[in-house]
């Protein structure tokens, strides 16, 4: 991932905002019609909440009748929050500690825009397309004995191989990807 490059640059600044009170089923139209994954729960400029449709899913089976529903019953109180100087490494590390597909981008107590696994992951693909050949060579390794090895996801570390453990199976491997905010296996990520 480029660790040059800010959340600044990749957030949405087009977030969908609303109060605690709102009607749950005027939200989830107005997410309809904004193509919005998340909404912002906002008392005056201050952040309080974020509304995801898993949120709302939620709601809707173990909570009030949909009719009588706010977007106070659904939403989740705990914001994951960024400053915009961050760098995207850092933030996808923070969403993948703090379990959560978003960040809410924030100076001070004053959201600015969100940040989705969706946007980190464009951005990567940016970044490849626009540098091919360092990556090219990034998966170029070379082993204990000095020789190249290609197509091994592992890196080498004072001659041994990088590895880790998959979040999905739990099994031992070098061929450890970020996925969903997760880090799996070949295997964990076709599932």
């Amino acid at each position: 991932m480029n660790v040059d490059v800010s959340v600044r640059e990749v957030m949405d600044r087009e977030y969908v905002g609303v109060s605690e009170s709102d009607d749950l089923i005027e939200t989830v139209e107005l997410l309809l019609r904004q193509d919005a994954e998340t909404a912002v729960v906002q008392r005056g400029s201050e952040h309080v909440g974020v509304l995801t449709y898993e949120d709302i899913l939620a709601t809707l089976v173990d909570g009030p009748p949909p009719e009588q529903a706010t977007v106070g019953d659904a939403m989740r109180e705990r914001v994951p929050t960024v400053e915009p100087e961050t760098r995207l490494d850092a933030a996808a590390d923070i969403m993948s500690t703090q379990e959560s597909g978003r960040l809410v981008v924030t100076n001070g107590s004053e959201a600015l825009g969100v940040i989705s696994e969706r946007d980190l992951l464009a951005s990567r693909t940016r970044e490849l397309e626009q540098h091919p050949q360092q990556h090219e060579e990034d998966e170029l390794l070379v082993d204990a004995s000095g020789g190249v090895e290609t197509g091994d996801t592992g890196r080498m570390v004072d001659g041994y191989r990088e590895q880790g453990i998959c979040e999905g199976c739990g099994r031992f491997t070098s061929e450890l990807s970020g996925f969903n905010g997760q880090l799996l296996c070949a295997d964990c990520r076709t599932m």
